[in-house]
This record gives structure tokens, C-alpha cells and sequence, in this order.
């Protein structure tokens, strides 16, 4: 098995054919030969996994070189490709009752960046530059929806678009579901309205109020959107944020949750 298939896996590969757009025909003829899709594929899971840059890819190891794989990659990612893969396996984790609706957590990472969109001063790293990356997970884990913001964004304006993109999951019986029984959260997601929305939308929400409860109170719940925390890192090219455009960000992290539920569809 070379390096393609590894990075690749046949399965998938199928479902990234599913979401995959067609290559842009030239009606006058010629050009150069356009690489496979798959080739293109692994390199960019491999810069995505091993954090090296665009020009250290080993273009003798896949074929394309780092910038016909970025230009794919920036072309894929305005077609929203990232996302659509990632909701595809959670559809097949879904069929398959691998997701536990019961409890999901919400949660944010920070980390250091150039300029660009949507980075900011981080109040907790001597105001250098950053941006912060927003997570909501399921019981087990697995993460439903992502978000980016600028380092100084306060948590709790980052729920209510997170609940909200949430996508509608397909479930072995009945209709699709995107909508978790409960919602835990920490003191920063604690403001007066976010209660009364998550009750409106149907779910209970189970957030640490400061001055009243403990945060470590809600920890044996928590824990597991940290441990996803822990698996984004696996992926070395979010340690820090490289992307100028915040599109092609949002696509690294993608592209991470994308592999964190894949590894749970082939257990």
C-alpha cells in the first residue's frame, strides 16, 4: 500500500467523490495534464497532519507539488467541499448509531496567528495576535460543528451560531436529527438570553453560573470536548494559524474533524 492509499483509504475516497466538483473543462483544448484528485487529496491531508508547508510537500511522494496541491485546495475549499465531506461521515455514524444525542459540549481553543480575517488581540497571551477556534461536540466526542473567531471574542457569543450549525444529522430510523437533548458550557457562555434561547430552541442547558457552581461540577461531562481538543492538535498544522484567509482556516479544521470522525466510522 503506498502513501496515497494510507493517507486516502479507499472508503474514504468514495465519500469524497460524493462532494467533489467536477474538473473545469477548457473548450479551446490543451493545458497541461490535470493531477488525480485522490494524489491531490493525500497531499493535503499530509500538510494537513505533519504542519509542513505548502513548498516542503515531497512532491516525488504524490505527484502534484505544494502549489498545484494549495491551488486545489483553495478551489475546494470555496466550494464548501470540507464541510460537505465532514457531514457526509457523520450521515454514515449516524445510520450506524454511533452518535449519542444525550449531552453535547461546547468549548474554545485559542492560538497565536498573523493577521488577517477574523484574528485579534488575545487578552490572555499579552495581546498578541490570534484567533480562536469554537468546538461542539457530542457525548463520545465526536465533533458536529466548528467555528473560528478573533482571540478576543467572548465565548458566549459564539453558542447560539454553533447550536445553529449544527447540521441535520441522518439517524438509522426516522428523521434527521440535529438537535442534543442537552448542552453543557462553561462560565463564559453564561450571559442572561443563552438559557432562555436554548430553551426555546428545545434544549436544556446545563452551564456553570458563576459565583454559584463549581466548573469542576460539570467536569465528567466536559472532558471528552477536551480530549477532541487534543485530537485537532493531532493535526499539526492548526498549532498555530498560518491561513491569512479565514476560508482556508476554517477548511484546516475541517479537514481535522473531518479525520476525527473517520477514524470512529472504521473502528
Amino acid at each position: 500500500m503506498g502513501i496515497v492509499e494510507r493517507l486516502v483509504p479507499d472508503e474514504l475516497w468514495e465519500l469524497f467523490q460524493r462532494v467533489v466538483p467536477e474538473a473545469p473543462s477548457r473548450p479551446q483544448g490543451g493545458g497541461r495534464r490535470r493531477h488525480g484528485d485522490r494524489e491531490v487529496l493525500a497531499a493535503i491531508v499530509f500538510v494537513a497532519t505533519s504542519g509542513c508547508t505548502w513548498q516542503q510537500l515531497p512532491a516525488a511522494s504524490f505527484g502534484p507539488s505544494g502549489p498545484t496541491a494549495h491551488r486545489r485546495f483553495t478551489e475546494w475549499s470555496k466550494a464548501r467541499v470540507w464541510a460537505k465531506l465532514h457531514r457526509l461521515v457523520l450521515d454514515e455514524l449516524g445510520s450506524r448509531r454511533e452518535r449519542d444525542w444525550s449531552r453535547c459540549a461546547i468549548d474554545s481553543v485559542n492560538m497565536r496567528a498573523l493577521k488577517g480575517d477574523l484574528t485579534g488581540p488575545n487578552p490572555v497571551d499579552r495581546g498578541k495576535y490570534g484567533s480562536k477556534i469554537h468546538l461542539t461536540t457530542e457525548r463520545t466526542g465526536l465533533p458536529l460543528s466548528v467555528g473560528i473567531s478573533g482571540a478576543n471574542l467572548h465565548d458566549g457569543q459564539a453558542l447560539e451560531p454553533l447550536v445553529r450549525g449544527i447540521p441535520p444529522i441522518r439517524s438509522r430510523r426516522g428523521l434527521r436529527r440535529r438537535r442534543p437533548a442537552k448542552l453543557h458550557g462553561e462560565k463564559g457562555c453564561a450571559y442572561d438570553h443563552l438559557p432562555r434561547r436554548l430553551r426555546q430552541r428545545g434544549i436544556q442547558h446545563r452551564i456553570t453560573r458563576k459565583g454559584i457552581e463549581s466548573s469542576k461540577r460539570l467536569g465528567r461531562h466536559r472532558w471528552t470536548i477536551e480530549r477532541t481538543m487534543s485530537w485537532l492538535a493531532g493535526c499539526r498544522r492548526l498549532h498555530r494559524r498560518y491561513e491569512r484567509k479565514a476560508v482556508h482556516f476554517l477548511a484546516s479544521i475541517s479537514i481535522a474533524c473531518t479525520l476525527i470522525s473517520y477514524r470512529r466510522l472504521i473502528k
